[in-house]
């Protein structure tokens, strides 16, 4: 990616957080909660926090991104499809960390574990509490859009794609979790299935929807190629993930691998680790595999047979497919949506794959 569209997507995401802090420093005026409630302002501040705490706000420039497909002017409604967006992102990271039972993200508390604190005698409230702040930004994200100064049929418009979003997603978790049951390993379709439901159609494919909405064009019309081109890119993202918990490091990243490996995880890097390896090779991946007592030292003894089997060069050859694949789709594009654009769309891939952090 060029300086031009980095420097573009760092001025999204500087607006969008003052954008966003804005945003909840009116929302206690505007929820309707009983004047004695002390817990509906506490979950608030717990929502706000960990939704100005951190994040690249990418959902938010694609949103952008999608508009100025269309035209460079400013486009009415993105404000609030973008704080749909990262509200329903909020509610996803509310939902995940109890899921996972992580206690840090993104540098702090995750909510679940800060209800924990408060309530360390009542484990099922701090359970329920947790459960309700995630529904609660579910919520919020498509108020917003009802609340919008837009023409009713984008509003609706907006609403349905959000809807659907959030549906998809919560199948995506579904599979995500049934997939790890399994008694052998999963296969590239299901494990791109699984990217693409639980990650790609909300992360990428709504804000294109929404974006495009906004700019008044009907992606209904392009739905195709849209849902291959969030596709793909979400498949880039996930195997990024995947392989940075085996064989990124961890001093970088600000955390530590072999998450997977220690839960069980059938990801893109576990299942090409259990295909490509053999013998007593094998034998060490298997063994680590759902231990939650697995060290550092065996997770750095894995990480140095993926490398020497050449396990993190198909995963990185993978990917790289997976992001000219995306960029061949976007270049489509050329003919009937602005060209500077259409070059974001092209050159995104292979950055969300190489990128540092």
């Amino acid at each position: 990616m060029t300086e031009q569209p980095l420097d573009r997507a760092a001025r999204h995401q500087r607006r969008f957080n003052t954008l966003f802090a804005e945003y909840f420093d009116t929302l206690r005026a505007t929820l309707d909660a009983p004047s004695f409630s002390r817990f509906t302002p506490d979950c608030i501040e717990l929502l706000r926090d960990l939704s100005l705490r951190g994040g690249k706000r990418m959902r938010v420039v694609l949103l952008h991104e999608a508009a100025r497909l269309v035209t460079p002017e400013p486009v009415e409604g993105l404000d609030a499809a973008a704080l749909s967006v990262e509200l329903l992102q909020t509610h996803g990271l509310v939902h995940d960390d109890l899921i996972d039972d992580s206690a840090t993200r993104r540098g702090g508390p995750t909510t679940y574990y800060a209800y924990r604190e408060r309530f360390p005698d009542r484990p099922r409230a701090a359970l329920g509490l947790t459960v309700l702040a995630g529904d609660l930004a579910l919520a919020l994200s498509l108020r917003v859009l009802l609340d919008a100064a837009l023409p009713v049929g984008v509003r609706q418009a907006m609403v349905e794609v959000q809807t659907r979003a959030a549906a998809d997603t919560f199948v995506g978790q579904i599979v995500d979790l049934e997939r790890d049951f399994a008694a052998s390993p999963p296969d590239d379709d299901v494990l791109h299935a699984v990217a693409d439901h639980k990650s790609a159609r909300y992360s990428v494919l709504a804000p294109l929807h929404l974006g495009l909405l906004a700019a008044g064009e009907q992606p209904a019309s392009y739905e195709t190629e849209l849902r291959s081109y969030a596709r793909l890119l979400g498949i880039c993202g996930q195997m990024r993930d995947d392989y940075l918990d085996v064989f990124g490091d961890a001093e970088e990243m600000g955390k530590p691998t072999g998450t997977d490996i220690r839960e069980g995880r059938h990801t893109y890097a576990v299942v090409r680790l259990l295909s490509l390896l053999s013998g007593s090779e094998r034998a060490v991946v298997e063994e680590a595999l759902g231990n939650p007592a697995c060290t550092a030292e065996t997770i750095a003894a894995i990480r140095a047979i993926g490398e020497r089997r050449g396990v993190a060069d198909r995963m990185r050859a993978d990917m790289r497919h997976h992001a000219e694949q995306a960029r061949l789709v976007a270049a489509g594009w050329r003919p009937r949506w602005r060209e500077d654009a259409v070059a974001f769309f092209e050159r995104l891939p292979r950055w969300s794959v190489e990128r540092a952090g």
